[in-house]
C-alpha cells in the first residue's frame, strides 16, 4: 500500500456512526467482541503462534506476545468490565443561564479519531478498540510486525461485532506495518485527532519529534524501589521481588533497587535468594557488587553510569546504594521516566514526603510498583500510561478518551 490516506478518511467517516451509537449499542458491541474471542480462542492463539514463532525465545517481548486461553478470558472479562462503565462522552459538567437569557452548557464529546501506534503487544489492540467504541471515539491502531497474524484476527473479530450491531466497521481500523506509512499517519491532521504512542523510549521519542498530530505519551518506565533504613527487610524483600520477576517486560515493573547503605548488608543477601532463582541478572554499584559477590550472588555484573535510568524489560536490574533519602530522591529526579516510584519505610513522615515530592504518575509507599494498571486501579483498561502531565496522566482509560464541548442555547440574542 502506498498510502494510508484512504484508510484514514474511512475511519473518520466511521466516527460518525460510533459516536451516535447509543449506549445499550456500544455496550452490545463489547458483549460480542468479548463472545468472539472466546468463541474463536483456538484460531486467536494459531494466528498467535505465528507471530511467536518468528521471535526469539531469549528476546523478552515474547511474553508481551503471547495469548494463551487464560490471557483470552482475561481480555473478554476486562470487555465486559468496560461495557459496565458509564459512558464517559455526553456528560453535563456545568450549566448556567447568563443575564442575557442563553443557556450556556458545556458537556464531555468524544475525541473523534484516536490514533495509537504500539509494539508487540496484541492485548492492547482489544482494549484500545474497546475504550474508543464506548467512549464513542474511532480507533486508527497501527501495530508493530511481530504480532501482524494476531492483530489482524483480533481487528476481523472487533469488525464483525461493530457490523452486528449496525455501526461502521471502519470505527476500528488496522493500517499496514510498513514503517514508511508512519509519517504520514503522524502528519494526517485533517483526519486524526491524536496520537498515543505505546512502546519503547525510542518509539516514543521518534513520535514526539515527527507528529503535527496531538500525542499523548505513554509507556516507556523507569521504576524505582528505594529501601529505606526503617523498612521491614522481609517484606521489602517480597515486594522487590514482585515487582521484578511476576512480569519483567512490562512498564510497570522494576529496574532499579535503591538500598540505604545502613541497612545494605543485611537486606541485599536476604534479598539475593529470591532474585537468584529467576536468574535476575544485577548491575551492582561499588557499594553493593561486594555485599552480593560475598553473599554468593550468581548473575553479578559491575553497574556502568548507563545501568541507572535504563528500563530493562527482561530479568535484569540495577542496585544503587544511598547514604540517605536525600540522596535516594536527587537519584529518582536524575533518572526516573515519571512512571511508578516506591518507598519502603516504616517512617510514616518519610513516606508522605516521597508521595509528594516524587515527580510520577503513580507513587507507592509499602507495595509493589506493579499495581500501576487501569484494570487494577478500577478503570476497566487503559490505553497506556501516560507519563506527561497535560491532559491524562497515569492509567489512560476511558474516562480520558472525551474533550470538553460548550453548548449555546438562545432566542435570537445578539451581541
Amino acid at each position: 500500500m502506498s498510502t494510508i490516506i484512504p484508510l484514514l478518511e474511512k475511519a473518520q467517516q466511521a466516527s460518525r456512526s460510533v459516536k451516535s451509537a447509543g449506549d445499550t449499542v456500544k455496550q452490545s458491541i463489547l458483549h460480542r467482541i468479548g463472545a468472539l474471542l472466546l468463541e474463536n480462542a483456538t484460531a486467536i492463539m494459531e494466528e498467535n503462534k505465528k507471530d511467536l514463532d518468528q521471535m526469539p525465545d531469549g528476546d523478552p517481548r515474547k511474553d508481551r506476545l503471547l495469548l494463551n486461553e487464560a490471557r483470552i478470558a482475561d481480555l473478554a472479562g476486562s470487555l465486559n468490565d468496560i461495557a459496565l462503565l458509564p459512558d464517559p462522552s455526553g456528560q453535563l459538567l456545568s450549566e448556567k443561564v447568563l443575564e442575557n437569557g442563553l443557556l450556556v452548557r458545556k458537556v464531555t464529546a468524544p475525541l473523534g479519531v484516536v490514533g495509537v501506534i504500539y509494539e508487540s503487544r496484541p492485548n492492547v489492540t482489544v482494549d484500545v478498540a474497546a475504550l474508543c467504541i464506548r467512549s464513542g471515539n474511532a480507533a486508527v491502531l497501527r501495530g508493530g510486525t511481530d504480532a501482524f497474524y494476531t492483530n489482524t484476527i483480533l481487528v476481523s473479530l472487533i469488525r464483525r461485532a461493530l457490523e452486528a450491531n449496525a455501526v461502521d466497521a471502519d470505527a476500528v481500523v488496522l493500517l499496514p506495518t510498513d514503517r514508511a506509512l508512519v509519517t504520514e499517519l503522524l502528519t494526517a491532521v485533517q483526519f486524526v485527532d491524536i496520537i498515543i504512542p505505546r512502546g519503547s523510549q525510542s518509539l516514543i521519542d521518534f513520535v514526539r519529534q515527527h507528529s503535527r498530530v496531538p500525542v499523548i505519551e505513554t509507556g516507556a518506565g523507569v521504576c524505582h524501589t528505594y529501601v529505606e533504613g526503617t523498612a521491614d527487610l522481609e517484606k521489602a524483600a517480597k515486594i522487590v521481588t514482585n515487582a521484578k520477576v511476576s512480569r519483567p517486560s512490562v512498564c510497570n515493573a522494576l529496574d532499579t533497587v535503591i538500598v540505604d547503605q545502613s541497612v545494605a548488608a543485611q537486606f541485599l543477601p536476604l534479598l539475593a535468594p529470591s532474585l537468584a532463582a529467576y536468574a535476575v541478572e544485577i548491575f551492582a554499584d561499588e557499594n553493593a557488587y561486594p555485599i552480593l559477590a560475598k553473599a554468593g550472588y550468581p548473575h553479578l555484573q559491575h553497574a556502568t553510569e548507563a545501568d541507572f535510568g535504563r528500563e530493562f524489560l527482561d530479568f535484569k536490574c540495577s542496585v544503587k546504594t544511598v547514604d540517605g533519602p536525600e540522596t535516594a530522591l536527587s537519584h529518582i529526579r536524575k533518572y526516573s521516566s515519571k512512571h511508578s516510584e516506591a518507598i519502603l519505610t516504616q517512617n510514616t513522615a518519610l513516606g508522605e514526603r516521597f508521595q509528594q515530592e516524587v515527580d510520577a504518575a503513580a507513587v507507592y509507599v509499602n507495595a509493589s510498583t506493579r499495581f500501576t494498571d487501569g484494570g487494577v486501579f478500577g478503570l476497566g483498561a487503559e490505553i497506556g500510561i501516560s507519563t506527561q502531565k497535560l491532559h491524562a496522566r497515569g492509567p489512560f482509560a476511558l474516562e480520558k478518551l472525551v474533550t470538553e464541548k460548550w453548548i449555546v442555547t438562545g432566542d435570537g440574542q445578539t451581541r
